[in-house]
């Protein structure tokens, strides 16, 4: 039924929650698996030559933190059985890496967590889920906790 699913991850405990619907539906219909972890783009571009130092930091500190997350997802798929590629995607806002991860994989499903926000703090901070569900035009299964 899904020949590919994407599977972006951010290292939480709800984007585990995700890794592990998405290996059990791999394994039910023979899926391949991608999963994407998401950079934003170092954000003081243009700010001047003083934060020079401040970029390759912040490069090497969200590197390390997809790693990380990538590295969880890839023992998690593993103890399931199930192959995955892992990828590491750019945006400034993370539904945009995610999409340009689905454009370069051409998955037909996509598996992702939601964190459950509301209200004040969902308008504050966004729903990255819900930035993805508005604008792709395959199913996408939300995982809860």
């Amino acid at each position: 039924m899904f020949e590919h699913i994407l599977v972006p991850v951010d290292g939480s405990k709800t984007s585990l929650l995700a890794v592990s619907k998405a290996a059990a539906l791999a394994k039910a219909f023979g899926s391949a698996v991608t999963s994407v972890y998401v950079i934003d783009p170092y954000p003081f571009t243009g700010v001047g030559a003083d934060f020079a130092y401040g970029q390759a930091q912040y490069t090497n500190a969200a590197t390390a933190e997809a790693n990380i997350a990538l590295d969880a997802t890839r023992r998690a798929m593993a103890e399931a059985g199930v192959p995955v590629s892992t990828l590491v995607g750019e945006g400034h806002a993370v539904h945009e890496g995610i999409l340009r991860a689905l454009e370069s994989t051409g998955a037909d499903l996509i598996v992702m967590g939601s964190h459950g926000r509301r209200g004040l703090e969902r308008l504050v901070l966004g729903s990255v889920t819900q930035r993805v569900l508005g604008v792709v035009r395959i199913p996408v299964l939300v995982v809860r906790e």
